[in-house]
Formats: structure tokens, C-alpha cells, sequence
């Protein structure tokens, strides 16, 4: 089965979609609720036990007071744009991430109320989870976001649901390097599947085994440009790049951040785009 063609604007040759995850303030703990700590931790310890994680929660925090101001000090001076898919309780507890989307003109995505486990609901608390994060985001940013990516895993309802909620495009699929509709799920009322990229998300440098930032650059410069030739040759692709503030944000790790920004912009023939302008220039085809 081959991907669909699909033209970009102009002289396009590639669309790259840069992601950037919030999460920092709405991971799992004790403080909010929870039966125990946030299992993804860089520190490698989880314990299920009821044990508050005071370390790992720090280190989420370092996402915040400086991972953010790098990323969004690079993506500004750039002057590219991304999506942000942010956990609504995350811009809730840190509203400067907020006011920083506001600022750049880029989008958010829902990344879900909280960073936790969707797949664990039932129809109507999903249903009141999309709600909730919904009307929160739009009150935080000041827009409402038509995207969505869960956490890892969805639901057999989730995009009926997110159709139903006025969701225009949904990120969890990893089938491709383009879009293509949903035209199953509701009948009548398609929605757009925007495939999203595990091997080039910065994740790669916090899992083990862990790939060096050098390594990360090499793998997203190789990834963009294999896309690019494709895309010369008349097949054009889209790339994600996906973020986290506590992951690329650190010292040792922006500058790989900035020499991809430095070689994308560089080539001729890139659309960097959000991830809803991509959409609905699909959705228009």
C-alpha cells in the first residue's frame, strides 16, 4: 500500500512540522491526586509505591524555569513555526508558557487535560476529558486547539469523540510521512489522521539506550533530508520533530536544536508549518 500523493504550497518540497510537548506540572505525584509517582523519569527510579518523587518533579520543573526560555528564544530568533501540544493543566500551573504561544502566533494542540492515561476511561469520562481540556486551553491561550495527541494510547471512542468535541486533525498514528482522512469512524464526517514521529522526537536522548545529542542531529538532519530528496523527486513528505522543554531545553542539548533549525532553513523549498496549517491545506486538496 503506498501513501498518498500530496502537493504543498508553492515550490514546497517538504512540510516540516515542528512539535513541541508540555507536560511540566501535570505528571503524575501524590500532590495531585495520583496513587504514586510519574513512571517517565530520567533519573530511573519508579517505584509503585505511594512515594512522592520530589527529584523527578524537579526535573520536571527544569522544563519550565529554563528549558522553555531556550526553546522559545530559538524558535523566535528563527522566526519558525510549531505546534505546541500541551497538557491544559500544565499552562494552567505555569501560565508563561501560555503567554509565550500567545506571543510567537503558534498553536496549540491538546496533549489532553492532564499527561496521564486515556486509555483507561470510559465513554463519558473521556468525553468530559476532551471537554475539560478543550475550554481550558482555549481560556489560557486564547484559542481553541482543533488537534490532538494522547498520551502513548486512545480509546476505540476517542476520534468519535474528538470529531463530536470540533476536533479537525488527530496525531496519534505513526503509519506515514503524510495525511490522510478518517472517513470511517463517523460517517460523513471525516477527520484528518496527522502522523506523528517517534525516531526523530528528542525523547531518544532520555530513553535508554540514549542517543547522544550529536547522534539526535545526525538522525534528524538525515531524516529531513531523505524526505527533501523525496519530495525533489516529486513525492513530497512531511516531517515531525517532536520537543519536550526538559529534554531539549538542557544546556549540552539546544545547540543540536539550533543546528537543525540553521540546516532547514538554510534549504530552499521548506514549509515549516503547524500542524493545523497542514491540515487544512490537506482538508483542501
Amino acid at each position: 500500500m503506498q501513501q498518498e500523493r500530496i502537493d504543498w504550497p508553492g515550490t514546497a518540497k517538504i512540510a516540516l512540522s515542528i512539535v513541541v510537548n508540555v507536560e511540566e506540572g501535570s505528571e503524575m505525584t501524590l500532590a495531585r491526586g495520583d496513587k504514586g509517582m510519574e513512571p517517565v523519569d530520567e533519573l530511573g527510579i519508579h517505584l509503585k509505591a505511594p512515594i512522592r518523587n520530589y527529584g523527578n518533579e524537579s526535573n520536571y520543573l527544569y522544563g519550565i524555569k529554563a528549558g522553555a526560555p531556550r526553546v522559545v528564544d530559538l524558535l523566535r530568533r528563527f522566526g519558525v513555526m510549531a505546534s505546541w501540544t500541551v497538557a491544559a493543566m500544565s499552562l494552567e500551573n505555569h501560565p508563561e508558557i501560555a503567554g509565550a504561544i500567545r506571543a510567537l502566533g503558534h498553536e496549540p494542540v491538546s496533549h489532553g487535560w492532564r499527561w496521564i492515561h486515556q486509555f483507561k476511561f470510559n465513554e463519558e469520562e473521556e468525553r468530559a476529558f476532551i471537554a475539560k481540556a478543550t475550554a481550558s486551553i482555549e481560556k489560557t491561550v486564547g484559542v481553541r486547539p482543533y488537534g490532538w495527541l494522547s498520551r502513548y494510547l486512545h480509546t476505540p471512542n476517542t476520534r468519535r469523540l474528538l470529531i463530536e468535541a470540533g476536533y479537525r486533525y488527530h496525531m496519534d498514528d505513526y503509519s506515514g510521512d503524510v495525511p490522510f482522512w478518517d472517513r470511517e469512524t463517523v460517517p460523513g464526517s471525516p477527520i484528518v489522521i496527522l502522523p506523528y514521529q517517534l525516531d526523530t522526537n528528542d525523547m531518544k536522548m532520555w530513553t535508554d539506550p540514549s542517543l547522544t545529542p550529536r547522534a539526535w542531529l545526525d538522525y534528524a538532519r538525515d531524516t529531513f533530508d531523505q524526505l527533501w530528496r523525496e519530495g525533489e523527486a516529486g513525492n513530497p513528505k512531511m516531517m515531525s520533530l517532536g520537543l519536550h522543554l526538559r529534554i531539549i531545553g538542557r544546556p549540552g542539548r539546544i545547540g543540536a536544536l539550533e543546528q537543525f533549525l540553521q540546516h532547514v532553513t538554510a534549504k530552499p523549498g521548506v514549509w515549516i508549518a503547524s500542524r493545523q496549517q497542514i491540515a487544512e491545506h490537506f482538508a483542501s486538496l
